[in-house]
């Protein structure tokens, strides 16, 4: 798989990672095995997808430890996040935070990992987080426990990517995951000019969400953003808005379009995908490695979504 240096990190990561959330979290919600989970981990190492994405919210933090254990630390580039609320969703204290964070290692199995998120930030948040948990990440990084900071945003209510627009006003972030799709590319224009700028680590999420599985549900959300007046379907077929991507030497699904899609937007690093079967993990690792789309469908998915902020794609 191709690789390439992530951010100002220095990490050599694939690009393509492995998310351990989404809707399958490893399987773990589909009814598969801790082994089934664990073997998925260890193909995408195999597969050159070595950024392993996980979080204490998603519950598999224990599956990826006992995934990596055996391999050489060199192998993987260990990616977590902490939340930075309480079960009563208000912001913690830094000292509970690093409490957090010691609890995740002990999930892990890990002395420390590569790359620790701040998970999930609300606009109206930051500011509690930038006094509480900079602090806080910063003394973790003297413990050694975490070398590289990051921070996610909560794409499916933050479509408009409020929170890392503020976040990267500071810098203290190494690294932001992104919401980002064929659907939703306003991060082109509000957070990738900065990252690029300052050498911040891109993660790319949400990059196939349930509307890019199949044309069906594409369809249902672009009538939605019509009806809105987000979308002009003049020039496109109603009934099928995105059968351009599928036609004969464009892509063999939507599915591989929206990765390609992303995979080559200038300004992702990485791109991420969660899976919890090995086959539809190795299927998306070829989309990934697929060249970039065709210039005139790309050019068409552009000026479909060009005046789109308000969906993830979920």
């Amino acid at each position: 798989m191709e690789t390439t240096i992530l951010g100002r990190t220095g990490l050599k990561v694939g690009v393509m990672g492995l998310g351990a959330g989404g809707h399958s979290r490893l399987g773990q919600t589909r009814g598969k095995s801790e082994a089934d989970s664990i073997a998925v981990v260890r193909r995408a190492v195999e597969l050159g997808a070595n950024l392993i994405d996980t979080a204490e919210a998603y519950g598999t933090e224990p599956i990826v430890g006992k995934a990596l254990k055996d391999l050489p630390r060199d192998a993987y580039v260990l990616s977590t996040k902490k939340s930075p609320r309480n079960k009563e969703r208000k912001i913690i204290s830094g000292d509970e935070f690093i409490a957090g964070v010691d609890a995740g290692l002990q999930r892990l199995g890990m002395d420390y990992v590569d790359i620790l998120h701040v998970h999930g930030v609300k606009s109206d948040e930051y500011a509690q987080v930038r006094a509480e948990h900079i602090p806080a990440l910063l003394q973790l990084r003297d413990q050694g426990k975490v070398r590289w900071f990051g921070i996610t945003e909560n794409f499916s209510e933050d479509t408009t990517h409020k929170t890392l627009i503020t976040a990267l006003e500071d810098d203290a972030w190494d690294v932001m995951m992104v919401g980002f799709n064929l659907l939703n590319h306003s991060a082109r224009h509000t957070i990738f000019p900065v990252t690029q700028a300052k050498g911040i680590g891109t993660l790319c999420m949400f990059a196939v969400r349930r509307a890019l599985t199949d044309p069906a549900a594409a369809k249902e959300l672009i009538d939605q953003l019509v009806a809105k007046g987000e979308v002009d379907l003049a020039g496109y077929n109603p009934e099928a808005p995105l059968d351009f991507l599928t036609a004969p030497g464009v892509a063999d699904s939507l599915a591989e379009a929206a990765y390609r899609y992303c995979r080559h937007e200038p300004g992702i690093d990485v791109v991420l995908s969660g899976t919890g079967s090995i086959e539809h993990l190795e299927a998306n690792a070829r989309s990934l490695q697929q060249p970039p789309l065709p210039p005139e469908a790309l050019a068409r998915v552009n000026k479909l979504f060009a005046g789109v902020d308000s969906v993830s794609g979920n």
